[in-house]
């Protein structure tokens, strides 16, 4: 399958000016430090060294190579999956890395992701790369096989669980408002642009089958509330339609998915989806010591291509402020206007919080609908109500509350007393009776 490459042989140096491999100052003495820690067998220090430097420099075609190179020279092949799967873009860095990261793939048998990225590499259109590309093409057939073989020799059993996806094509909280409140949604009149947002993948995870079946965690929840954020966004944007789509299993949990997506998986999606898409969005979500990173990637349906991939990090302390720079870099980029009807837009204050809020609707609602065993569903409205609080000004926030009580009411569910004067207080409001939401007091009470 060849070495590990060490520098971008495939496209011009883009190294600033005055930063050439091997001089003072820049990147490059960081990387050699970089490269000791890894003789040394120091890979955390080494890895905090390379993050320090992608920060800066993750744009470089040079400092990607360099550092995968490294890495998979080491044999550290999970570290550099790790660190260069959520950045690499093939046209704005070339080949070089690509490769790198496509050998690690390899190593590490996962078909799926060496297969979409092998793809991209070919759409680079490069002759002098064919025959290269060609014997991991081979490499990757050989894998595919020897995996089908060994599928085809394990008998199933009745204790595997299946997948399927769920597709949403409302807000999660408008799910139960739709007679109540039907002018809360734009129209659906005209010719309108489909797209997806399916849950995001959680890379590195162990054994996501075993995780998935255990209680539900901070950041499973997030990986749903995330892309339930974003379809809810463009559902209220002038020409969308939307869809979210999220994992379950026949187990009744939900299913997490432990690599990202590929072009078969978006393949997949669409053929679900009555009608097709024009666009899905796929991510991956990583936290480290409440360090988190989130990429998207915005994919053309019409010939299973990657359009664009954007990322960001945030702790805990500048969460809301770097998602919501993140929420208005996806718009602006998908030219996302608002309708001119329904109710009117306007993103969350505290995004982090909305979003599992809004993970947490959905839960609400699949326990509703029997998709979810009781112990995966929400004991109560807590984590809406903590949304709706810290959105005061934010009608979509209070609605979602609203709706979440009106279900656990159906129910038969006890009142929590807190979610329950907060939604009170919020329906007597003007801003509830701007939204014309007066249906829901009845209900409610």
């Amino acid at each position: 399958m060849g070495f590990f490459d060490r520098k971008p042989a495939d496209q011009p140096d883009n190294t600033p000016a005055g930063e050439k491999p091997g001089t003072a100052g820049g990147v490059m003495p960081q990387l050699a430090a970089a490269r000791e820690k890894l003789k040394e067998k120091d890979v955390p220090g080494a890895m905090a060294l390379y993050e320090a430097v992608l920060t800066t420099a993750g744009d470089r075609a040079d400092v990607l190579v360099t550092i995968s190179g490294d890495l998979g020279t080491a044999g550290k092949v999970n570290e550099l999956i790790e660190l260069l799967a959520p950045r690499y873009d093939a046209q704005r860095h070339g080949a070089a890395a690509g490769i790198n990261l496509l050998q690690a793939y390899l190593v590490m048998r996962n078909t799926d992701a060496a297969q979409h990225l092998l793809d991209l590499l070919y759409e680079l259109r490069r002759p002098e790369l064919e025959s290269r590309l060609a014997g991991f093409s081979n490499a990757l057939a050989e894998l595919f096989v020897s995996e089908e073989e060994v599928a085809g020799q394990r008998p199933m059993t009745e204790t595997e669980a299946k997948v399927s996806l769920v597709s949403l094509s409302k807000p999660i909280w408008f799910y139960g408002l739709e007679a109540l409140a039907p002018h809360l949604l734009p129209r659906k009149d005209g010719k309108k642009r489909r797209v997806a947002f399916a849950q995001c993948a959680l890379p590195g995870l162990a054994d996501a089958a075993a995780r998935a079946a255990q209680p539900e965690q901070a950041l499973d929840r997030l990986s749903r509330g995330l892309a339930l954020w974003f379809a809810e966004t463009f559902a209220y944007g002038a020409g969308w339609d939307t869809v979210a789509a999220v994992a379950a299993s026949d187990r009744k949990h939900y299913a997490l998915f432990p690599s990202e997506w590929t072009a078969e998986n978006v393949r997949q999606l669409n053929d679900s989806v009555e009608g097709g898409l024009d666009y899905v969005v796929t991510g991956a979500l990583r936290n480290r010591s409440d360090d988190f990173e989130l990429s998207l990637r915005i994919w053309e349906v019409k010939k299973y291509r990657e359009l664009k991939v954007f990322g960001t990090k945030w702790t805990p302390s500048n969460a809301d402020e770097e998602l919501g720079k993140f929420h208005e870099l996806i718009r602006t980029y998908m030219e996302w206007k608002p309708a001119d009807d329904g109710l009117a837009y306007a993103a969350p204050a505290a995004p982090l919080v909305y979003a599992h809020g809004l993970g947490a609707a959905l839960g609400l609602f699949l326990g509703e609908k029997d998709v979810l065993a009781p112990e995966h569903v929400p004991a109560g409205p807590g984590l809406l109500l903590a949304a709706a609080q810290a959105n005061p000004d934010d009608v979509r926030a209070q609605l979602a509350l609203v709706s979440a009580l009106l279900r656990l009411k159906a129910q038969g569910r006890p009142t929590d007393a807190a979610a329950y004067q907060q939604a009170s207080a919020w329906l007597a409001s003007p801003a509830a009776q701007t939204a014309d939401v007066a249906a829901l007091i009845m209900k409610l009470a």
